[in-house]
């Protein structure tokens, strides 16, 4: 996955990434800095049909002026992919044919349990907690990815 994902983010121009974090219901969204250091929740997009979807994601993306996208895939605890990991890659596949942005996928098991444990530490309440968990756990995503991007940087310097 390590190398997958190494491969994929090289055809990232320099700029913000985009994160996400696809559920069933939503699509959490969050963003990077153009330095690529911080990664920022920014949203969650309650899903409808794909193309809406698809609309809203890349409107965010045009407006963030995205280098490229980071999918959270959904692994199993196991290492293996599920049905929730191919339904993302699915995604991917029907909304490159929208746009031309290049897409990584980041190992994302857990980042919803990291980003939940994250706001109760906050003392955020229950009821924000539901409405921004799945934004927090895309920053978590695409955190991961960047601290990733920064090690193969310096290991390469």
């Amino acid at each position: 996955m390590d190398s997958a994902f190494l491969t994929a983010a090289a055809r990232f121009p320099p700029g913000p990434l985009i994160g996400l974090d696809l559920g069933t219901k939503t699509i959490g969204v969050a963003v990077s800095n153009p330095e690529r250091n911080l990664a920022s929740p920014v949203t969650t997009i309650k899903r409808s049909k794909f193309t809406a979807d698809a609309t809203e994601l890349l409107r965010l993306a045009t407006e963030r002026r995205a280098a490229g996208l980071v999918m959270g895939l959904p692994l199993n605890m196991d290492g293996t992919e599920g049905p929730r990991a191919q339904s993302a890659r699915a995604f991917v596949r029907n909304l490159s044919r929208h746009s031309d942005l290049p897409v990584a996928f980041w190992d994302e098991r857990l980042s919803t349990a990291a980003a939940e444990r994250e706001l109760i530490a906050l003392d955020t309440k229950r009821a924000k907690r539901a409405r921004i968990i799945d934004a927090h756990a895309a920053a978590h995503i695409l955190q991961g990815a960047l601290d990733r991007l920064r090690a193969a940087g310096q290991r390469e310097a």
